[in-house]
């Protein structure tokens, strides 16, 4: 696997694929620079060894079109505070514009591209797209785990015109290895920690999984299918009926391979799914009609606790409640606090997918557990087990 470190950028143009799809306030402010934040380690790199370095990302989705509400010259400030260089900036991101701004590139020096997404032929993977691209940098680099499951231009296609000159950055490289590190070479005891709405969301990677982990905990919305399918009454909770018979199969399956499934045994129920509902402690399998659970309750916290414990390779993906409520929240915070408590111990802890980085972000576990990832469907994906384009593109496979 190449990354950054295999390469000296003296006197070299590094055309890097970053992600700074950022959200903007009203007022094109930059709302959570996290995603800059993490492209900066890269691109420091390049401009200290005496490279200059070229930036391309996306912002929204344009859809092929110019709007200048979506043009990255918004962030410019926001990126040259971060990475404690003045950016220049391109007002399009192949054609003369961009070809001019680069080759004046001086060592030291970074470049920001206009929006990939201006132009239609970047979602499509176009080849004379990529190739326009290939022509502003000497060595690729991808930096951009968000986008690496998408087949894009700037993703994948570029790669091909670089031969040996391609590698990952160091974010996408540190996101690689995480995902090895739970999949194929953690140390044991591994445990997934999978929440959320559906189970036909997480099938995938529960059959995915299933051969590498010791411990499944199953939190959230998708309790309520395993439950019922084992014939408890769960009220009004959300369920998957289609997919009961689903459930009944993935605990067959988990039981041939020896692996534990801990499903909650009470819950926090409320009569209404609303922040000021009556609530009660019920057994999970136990609710009446007229009530729905919407967080892990203390004795199923306790199991959890014990488990996570006892992990060394620990996998959190999805909440175990409706953390956005203030009232079912204390479930997702528990289990964030069980995981900080774990990797204080020592043992590595991978968070990923879109609604658990949320809650470690508002709850603050993002500097408490080893890696937060930076890509939600391709996080999901690589738990999937699917090669994805971009990392491929490197991997010259």
């Amino acid at each position: 696997m190449k990354t950054i470190e295999d390469f000296n950028f003296e006197d070299k143009k590094a055309l890097i694929r970053v992600d700074f799809n950022v959200p903007l306030d009203q007022d094109f402010n930059v709302t959570d620079t996290n995603r800059i934040e993490a492209a900066k380690p890269t691109i420091i790199k390049i401009l200290e060894d005496g490279g200059s370095a070229v930036l391309m990302s996306h912002l929204g989705r344009p859809k092929g079109q110019r709007n200048t509400d979506m043009s990255l010259k918004h962030i410019c400030e926001t990126v040259s505070e971060i990475i404690g260089v003045q950016l220049k900036f391109a007002e399009d991101c192949v054609g003369e514009a961009a070809e001019k701004a680069a080759s004046e590139l001086q060592n030291g020096e970074v470049l920001l591209l206009e929006n990939l997404r201006f132009h239609s032929e970047e979602e499509s993977g176009d080849e004379a797209f990529a190739e326009a691209l290939s022509k502003l940098g000497d060595i690729y680099v991808n930096d951009a785990f968000g986008t690496a499951h998408r087949a894009h231009a700037s993703t994948t296609i570029v790669a091909k015109y670089f031969s040996e000159n391609k590698c990952f950055g160091n974010l996408l490289a540190k996101e690689i290895m995480a995902i090895e590190k739970v999949m194929r070479t953690g140390e044991k005891p591994v445990t997934a920690i999978l929440g959320g709405a559906k189970v036909s969301s997480k099938i995938t990677i529960i059959e995915n999984i299933l051969d590498k982990v010791d411990h499944l905990i199953i939190g959230g919305g998708m309790t309520y299918t395993f439950v019922k399918a084992q014939g408890g009454k769960i009220g009004d909770s959300i369920c998957e009926d289609d997919k009961m018979d689903l459930a009944i199969n993935i605990l067959s399956k988990a039981k041939a391979k020896g692996v534990q499934v801990h499903l909650p045994v009470d819950v926090i129920a409320a009569d209404a799914f609303s922040a000021d509902a009556n609530t009660k402690i019920i057994a999970v399998d136990e609710i009446p009609d007229g009530w729905q659970g919407l967080d892990a309750g203390p004795a199923t916290l306790d199991n959890f606790r014990e488990v996570i414990q006892d992990s060394k390779t620990i996998l959190w993906n999805g909440p175990v409640g409706v953390f956005e409520m203030e009232k079912f929240s204390k479930g997702t915070i528990a289990v964030g606090e069980f995981i900080e408590e774990a990797t204080k111990n020592g043992s590595f802890s991978l968070v990923g997918g879109g609604d658990s980085v949320a809650a470690v972000k508002q709850f603050g576990f993002q500097d408490k557990v080893s890696y937060v990832s930076t890509g939600g469907g391709a996080m999901l994906e690589s738990l999937e087990g699917k090669t994805l384009p971009g990392i491929a593109a490197i991997l010259g496979s």
